[in-house]
């Protein structure tokens, strides 16, 4: 299995807008499941779960790593996701769609900065930074993302999903705030990460 995957197809990016199916990508990563065990898991109906796994089948996004016959005879069938991690380009996610990965964007960012806000608090200090930063700087992440994950795509993976999406994204974010205006921003709340 691959490590990453950059996503260009805007009917792909559109599969990968769906929280649903985010989902089901995400636990597949962990270890193969049925799609009785998805639907289980998930607290869908089976029909709803074959659904969404026959659209992640079609754009190439999952595959079937191994079958076996269960107890009452049944082939089972159990899903992988193609890569560890999936990134969309961003120029190619279709503006309308293009919120809904911002505000995935913006809830990573708002983590990140809660630790240093954690951190200033230690100092005396609190960290203050408008929405319109938040949303810019997501942009700014959201932009280059895909750019730093392309060195990973050749790669096999060699640690888990979680690792893999941290790493990609810290070198991310130091990429973006060395050659820009994000350097004043981190310096402002007195945040070294370079």
């Amino acid at each position: 299995m691959k490590a990453v995957r950059i996503i260009r197809d805007p009917e792909t990016i559109k599969m990968l807008a769906d929280l649903v199916r985010r989902e089901i990508l995400r636990l597949i990563s962990v270890e193969p499941l049925t799609q009785k065990q998805l639907a289980e898991k998930m607290m869908l109906t089976d029909p709803s779960m074959s659904h969404h796994l026959q659209l992640l089948r079609k754009t190439g996004l999952i595959t079937v790593k191994r079958t076996e016959i269960g107890p009452h005879g049944i082939v089972e069938k159990y899903y992988e996701p193609t890569a560890q991690l999936f990134i969309e380009d961003w120029e190619k996610i279709p503006p309308d769609l293009r919120r809904y990965f911002i505000h995935s964007q913006m809830e990573r960012l708002r983590g990140m900065l809660s630790v240093f806000q954690l951190i200033a608090e230690k100092q005396g200090r609190n960290i203050e930074v408008s929405s319109d930063e938040l949303r810019e700087l997501a942009q700014a992440i959201a932009s280059r993302i895909s750019i730093v994950g392309e060195k990973y795509e050749e790669t096999e993976v060699e640690v888990d999903r979680e690792t893999l999406l941290i790493r990609i994204y810290s070198e991310t974010l130091k990429t973006e705030i060395a050659g820009s205006k994000w350097k004043d921003f981190f310096q402002r709340l007195e945040v070294s990460l370079l």
